[in-house]
């Protein structure tokens, strides 16, 4: 019975969770990420995907193909912001959780042993925005990137 309760209490993780395969479809296409809300935004900096300062990421253009989980994202650079394209990996499960992996130039996605993890939310034909919980001075904040169809 004590190995029930502990089995029973097991969380799972993102990528153990079943796909959302309407949300998924949803998605299907080409999106800009027009807008990036921070907490304190004029004082705290938050690196977005281990690439860049979040700011950097309006404008940036995205491609995603629901039915391979595939897809490209680019940022377009100019003011202290890089210049970068990759492939990428992508999915939603169940949870609303979106799970995704951005790759070099001809890497499998499962040679890349890193990858995010946001919440899907407010999700309709032509928007939709993903969320992350950071830290910043100790206090749990939200920073939520709005995309929108292209």
């Amino acid at each position: 019975m004590l190995g029930t309760l502990i089995f029973g209490c097991k969380s799972k993780s993102a990528t153990e969770t079943k796909l959302d395969r309407d949300a998924q479809v949803m998605l299907k296409g080409n999106w800009v990420l027009d807008r990036v809300t921070t907490p304190a935004s004029n004082l705290v900096a938050i690196n977005s995907f281990g690439l860049a300062d979040s700011q950097c990421f309006e404008g940036s253009t995205w491609k995603f193909i629901s039915n391979n989980n595939k897809g490209d994202m680019k940022l377009n650079g100019g003011s202290n912001c890089p210049s970068f394209s990759s492939p990428i990996t992508w999915f939603i499960n169940r949870d609303k959780e979106f799970v995704l992996k951005v790759l070099n130039a001809g890497e499998k996605a499962k040679k890349v042993r890193d990858g995010y993890v946001l919440h899907v939310q407010n999700q309709t034909e032509n928007d939709f925005e993903l969320y992350d919980m950071v830290d910043v001075a100790g206090k749990q904040s939200k920073v939520v990137y709005h995309f929108r169809r292209n």
